[in-house]
């Protein structure tokens, strides 16, 4: 005689949390980060700075093709590399570290009415300079390790054709493409929000950021790794590019992101499942 495998029960330990349950996670979690006292805040975005650039450059080193050529397809090589990549983000959401990107949904809560404008504003604006902070670190250590030696060089071009990549794009795509590349990030942050395992988390985040990554979408936090590297490699070059234009683009990319994480992910969701809520306080 068989028996049938045991259904766990709604709002067992087995199942994720239900979305209105990840909504107003968001929303608690959202208000512990804006009371985090700064040095901490900081501590913590410093380290996601640096997680994000490991995943970036994993996904570098990763994506290099040698003098024999590329040995993949097109798409299956940018979906290794993207997958190279969710090593950022698993190291932020499991290890513990606090990224700009993510702090969009801390829109959720505001639009309840649980944090302040000012302290969402305190809350990016230190998160932003300790992600910062920890990318240009990891750029500086990753030059003086001579990680873009590897391959007889083939790295370090990888790097430069990234940075190029990310410079040569007009103010419009540049915009366009932080706007989706946050809605996937965010979108891994609330599926992460729903797991209930670190191997529920690793599988969340995989396929959103693998997406965005095979895609081309562009993440200020990442940029803010690749473009350090860019400037210094190709200093005095005949095809070098200046601090002006690594600004600009970063400062229209971290558009793009908070436009993507606060107004078609935070928001959208705010409306679904919380709406009801704030208009009854």
């Amino acid at each position: 005689m068989t028996t049938e495998p045991a259904i766990p029960a709604p709002g067992s330990v087995a199942d994720a949390y239900p979305p209105p349950e990840i909504a107003a996670r968001v929303c608690k979690v959202g208000l512990a980060k804006v009371n985090t006292a700064v040095p901490t805040m900081v501590a913590l975005a410093v380290l996601a700075g640096a997680f994000i650039s490991l995943g970036a450059l994993f996904y570098t080193v990763t994506i290099t093709v040698g003098n024999e050529g590329p040995t993949l397809p097109f798409g299956l090589l940018r979906l290794v590399g993207g997958m190279a990549f969710s090593l950022g983000l698993i190291l932020v959401v499991v290890g513990g570290a606090e990224l700009f990107t993510g702090n969009n949904l801390i829109a959720m809560a505001w639009a309840t009415g649980c944090v302040q404008t000012r302290q969402v504003v305190r809350n990016w604006l230190w998160v932003y300079l300790g992600n910062l902070l920890g990318a240009v670190g990891t750029a500086a250590l990753v030059l003086l390790a001579g990680v873009q030696t590897l391959g007889d060089g083939a790295v370090g071009d990888t790097m430069l054709r990234i940075a190029r990549g990310k410079i040569a794009l007009d103010p419009l795509s540049a915009l366009a493409r932080g706007i989706l590349c946050n809605v996937l990030v965010c979108l891994a942050v609330w599926l992460c929000m729903g797991a209930r395992t670190v191997a529920d988390k690793i599988l969340a985040v995989l396929f959103p950021i693998s997406a965005f990554v095979a895609c081309g979408f562009e993440h200020s936090v990442a940029n803010m790794f690749f473009l350090p590297l860019g400037l210094v490699l190709t200093a005095g070059g005949a095809a070098s590019f200046s601090i002006v234009d690594a600004v600009s683009n970063l400062a229209l990319v971290t558009l793009g992101n908070i436009i993507g994480g606060t107004v078609l992910v935070a928001l959208v969701y705010w409306f679904i499942y919380l709406r009801a809520e704030t208009h009854a306080r």
